[in-house]
């Protein structure tokens, strides 16, 4: 088992049996011992055959698989180092190829130096890695994959540097591995330009801090010593160095850095971000003392009704569990189940009534606590409301037709916005409440004005169209199967609803929607911004704010028009007549007071003859 079994702590696992070429004697290590498995170079792993027959239960225990299946793993570039007769993956031709390219741009001459062959060798993997994960749909960020992708692009731009190339060449270095790749891979091709810009801002924007950066760390540098944390962390948040970047450097000069105190101030900053993105919800309660833990699940009927008769469970009033609420409390009160949707996945929490024939409780939002209890904030109204009392809790119908129609449209929006600028675009963070849709989105540059265009169009479009808006619950292995997107890094159950608008957009999602796209009326962006490093900023509103929107336009228009004493279709010309006219006059002015200053020291040097 020590040798021929294959395991990777839980789950299917089983005997293997690797295959191994032999190199020759040159490569071995001369031992009389020597044989497949030995640590020198002589043999070479290239295939490992795991016969996949028992699933490891993580506790010391093997039961049978019920399927059982053998996996073939080969290595490829191993194989192609055989079938070439070299001696690693850097000297395969595809490989090789790019690697010469680098030695073209530094002047460098690989072999000849130690330090520069690493540097060559990181920059022509990370430049292959960098492409092949841009074209697969990730883009750089601080988080996740994201992260992984920004880190190798600015490791890449700095051994750049460290071999003589100052100005910005990893998107030209870029040709070489799409060029290399193209047959195998014709996706490059059909993504080049992307994979140009993301590599070309990303390099462009560690750029601008990189030599600062260094310079930084290099007044902090003493052999054999420990940055501190808050060093390396300043050198993130300030310059944009990642952890691993600023370990190489402080490698090569015997240094190490206080990687528990970095992680603790990049802790604190997510924390932050978090507090910042959304307002406390039920679930802070538990920090006044105040939990929920002993009520269970609220069961959720908003999804086809507007009211429903419930039971009250739970009451909380200033800060405490209590009975009953009387006229003016403030309260948070917990039902068995209601109507009310409870904030979560970006849109707001519903508002309305809950009442019964002596008492009504105006609820002003509602969200819900980590084990699934809705909680119902607002104020008592009318009369006095006790636990167990049966009551009727009724939505703002008109408010949550609005918050549908905006959520549909928030899907539209991230498929059009795949569609015009590429697969990479993934769902970032929303904000879906009656008046808008803000939607956050991963992209490296702002939208140009047809690319605004074409997404408004593609949402309008499919509104024209009447699309049936299908919500369904299902396996989440059957919603994959159908190709349902889902949010990166989110955790879901084995059940999920998944939203499906046919031919245009399917996503897991628990929110409320629209039952056709009709319904939406009208989209329009208001504005696109940047929010974070590759991270956009869509706001756009529907229905009749479409119509408020033109009207207020409109009116705009028409005073501007009548300001500048002109119909509205010549207000360009206008503005363009005044602007002319203005530079004109500016030019006399400065042509006066050129004449007036010459006077003046003529003036003053006739004083002084006299």
């Amino acid at each position: 088992k020590e040798d021929n079994f294959w395991e990777h702590g839980t789950g299917p696992c089983g005997p293997c049996s690797e295959i191994y070429f032999d190199r020759g004697e040159k490569y071995g290590c001369g031992s009389p011992d020597c044989k497949p498995g030995c640590d020198c170079d002589r043999y070479m792993e290239i295939w490992n055959n795991v016969f996949s027959q028992f699933n490891n239960m993580g506790d010391g225990t093997y039961t049978e698989l019920e399927h059982k299946n053998i996996d073939t793993g080969m290595g490829l570039e191993r194989l192609a180092c055989v079938m070439q007769g070299v001696d690693n993956m850097f000297e395969v031709d595809t490989i090789r190829n790019i690697l010469n390219k680098v030695c073209e741009m530094s002047g460098k001459e690989y072999g000849k130096s130690a330090d520069t062959d690493i540097s060559i060798r990181a920059i022509t993997d990370h430049i292959r890695a960098s492409v092949f994960m841009i074209s697969d749909g990730i883009i750089p960020s601080n988080e996740g994959r994201g992260y992984v992708l920004r880190r190798i692009i600015r490791r890449a731009a700095r051994h750049g540097k460290l071999i003589g190339i100052n100005q910005p060449f990893l998107t030209e270095l870029s040709n070489a591995v799409i060029a290399e790749n193209k047959a195998g891979y014709p996706e490059l091709v059909e993504k080049e330009q992307l994979i140009k810009k993301v590599i070309s801002n990303e390099e462009s924007n560690f750029n601008k801090t990189i030599d600062q950066g260094l310079n930084m760390l290099k007044g902090l540098i003493k052999a054999g010593g420990v940055l501190p944390g808050e060093d390396a962390f300043k050198l993130y948040d300030t310059y944009g160095f990642p952890l691993d970047l600023t370990k190489d450097i402080l490698a090569e000069n015997n240094m190490t850095v206080d990687e528990e105190k970095f992680r603790e101030l990049m802790e604190n900053q997510r924390q932050t971000a978090r507090s910042s993105r959304k307002s406390a919800d039920a679930e802070s309660w538990k920090s006044d003392g105040i939990s929920f833990d002993n009520i269970p699940a609220t069961e959720f009927t908003g999804y086809t009704e507007n009211k429903c008769s419930a039971r009250v469970l739970d009451i909380v009033a200033e800060g405490e569990h209590t009975s009953y609420a009387a006229k003016g409390a403030k309260a948070v009160l917990v039902l068995d189940k209601t109507a009310f949707y409870a904030e979560s996945g970006g849109q707001v929490g519903d508002t309305g009534v809950i009442y019964t024939d002596n008492a009504v409780f105006r609820v002003t939002d509602t969200k819900k606590t980590a084990g699934g209890v809705f909680t119902h904030f607002g104020t008592v109204e009318k009369g006095t409301l006790s636990t167990d009392d049966t009551v009727t809790a009724e939505i703002d119908t008109e408010r949550r037709s609005a918050i549908r129609r905006n959520h549909t449209a928030a899907h539209l929006l991230q498929a059009g916005l795949r569609a015009v600028l590429g697969t990479h675009v993934e769902q970032a963070g929303q904000l879906v409440n009656e008046n808008a849709v803000r939607f956050d989105f991963t992209h490296f540059s702002a939208l140009t004005a047809e690319e605004t265009e074409k997404v408004e169009s593609f949402v309008n479009t499919a509104i024209l169209e009447g699309i049936a808006v299908e919500n369904t619950e299902m396996p989440i292995a059957e919603a994959r199967k159908l190709g349902a997107m889902a949010l990166f890094g989110e955790k879901y159950g084995e059940i999920v609803r998944v939203v499906n608008v046919k031919d245009k957009s399917i996503e897991f999602c628990g929110g409320t929607h629209i039952d056709n796209t009709a319904k939406i009326g009208l989209f329009k962006i208001i504005s696109e911004t940047s929010v974070a490093a590759g991270v956009r900023r869509i706001e756009a509103v529907t229905g009749l704010n479409v119509i408020s929107l033109i009207n207020a336009d409109k009116a705009l228009i028409a005073s501007t028009a009548d300001t500048l004493k002109c119909s509205a279709g010549d207000i360009s010309k206008r503005a363009l007549q005044l602007t002319g006219e203005l530079r004109d006059v500016k030019k006399q002015l400065e042509k006066t007071e050129a004449k007036l200053a010459a006077g003046k020291i003529t003036e003053i040097v006739n004083s002084a003859k006299e």
